[in-house]
């Protein structure tokens, strides 16, 4: 049940406790879209690294009201982005909200008549589940599970390093 505070604000649903994490906004370039997230609006580097399991370079940027970005380019020979470039173009690719139990945000999803898709759930560290745009409002929605050891440092690799390749998982080959 959905109850409202004296601000209008909407307490967790059915316990859900979901905290918005990040948005991602998806490029064919990282270095196209740090211009804009980095340069111009001022976003400073985080962590990123390579997605080896589907084939995708990320890297994350902080704000100072700590609010963050994730840029994600897909690395060489993937088509992880296809459909996603097909159906809508470049641009935002998903919202993560974080919960503190993935296998009861399905269970509440599913109860509620929603199809969570992309169920990931043999990663420790970092357990998701996603409602596809045609059901939650024309985006991507990420529903994740940090486990021990999130948030992630702020790795010893520089953006630079990122980008070469050499982050976390980096496969040695530079972006583009």
């Amino acid at each position: 049940m959905n109850t409202h505070d004296e601000v209008g604000r909407v307490e967790a649903v059915d316990g859900l406790e979901a905290v918005f994490d990040h948005a991602a906004i998806a490029g064919p370039r990282l270095r196209d879209l740090l211009r804009i997230y980095r340069d111009l609006l001022g976003g400073t580097f985080l962590n990123g690294g390579d997605n080896p399991r589907v084939k995708y370079r990320a890297l994350q940027l902080a704000y100072p009201d700590g609010s963050k970005i994730e840029l994600m380019e897909p690395l060489a020979g993937s088509t992880f982005f296809d459909s996603f470039v097909a159906g809508s173009g470049w641009g935002l690719h998903h919202v993560t909200f974080k919960v503190g139990d993935i296998e009861r945000a399905i269970s509440v999803l599913e109860q509620r008549g929603f199809t969570p898709v992309g169920v990931f759930l043999e990663d420790d560290y970092w357990r998701e589940a996603f409602l596809h745009p045609r059901e939650a409002g024309g985006t991507l929605l990420q529903l994740a599970q940090p486990g021990a050891g999130y948030p992630p440092p702020i790795w010893d690799w520089s953006l630079e390093e990122v980008l070469e390749g050499r982050g976390e998982h980096g496969n040695g080959h530079p972006s583009p």
